[in-house]
């Protein structure tokens, strides 16, 4: 495995870092992947891929560009996805840290049976639980 690189206040990580942690996971039988909005999204779009699963997205807002707050709650942008009544969901986003967003998108999903995953931070699944700062995801013109 490649290893992480931590440059000045954040870790740089790459798609291929992402990729094989991903594999490396024992996740549960699954039926289908959703993706929070818009961190998630590449995150979920990789484990879709992986798992050869369906995907759907969940547009969710909460925290501006800068990691700041900018509504009081997060907010559903869009409607929630139609998604089969039974079966597994593997509910994916980048980070969750004070598990508004998380706690928001599972409400959305309540008919079915949940399980999270997280790059950072906390949820049933995390990806990378030994990063406790800033990352600088591959995805993002930061």
């Amino acid at each position: 495995m490649t290893p992480i690189t931590i440059t000045t206040d954040k870790v740089q990580l790459s798609f291929v870092d992402i990729s094989q942690r991903l594999k490396q996971l024992n996740l549960p039988e699954i039926d289908w992947v959703v993706g929070i909005g818009s961190g998630g999204i590449v995150p979920a779009s990789l484990i879709a891929h992986q798992l050869s699963k369906p995907l759907s997205l969940l547009s969710i807002n909460y925290r501006a560009e800068n990691n700041v707050p900018q509504h009081d709650a997060p907010k559903l942008l869009t409607s929630a996805p139609v998604l089969p009544e039974t079966g597994r969901i593997l509910l994916v986003d980048d980070v969750s840290v004070s598990g508004q967003t998380m706690a928001l998108a599972k409400s959305l999903l309540h008919q079915q049976d949940v399980v999270t995953l997280v790059l950072k931070g906390s949820a049933d699944y995390v990806v990378f639980p030994e990063i406790s700062t800033c990352v600088h995801w591959p995805w993002k013109n930061e």
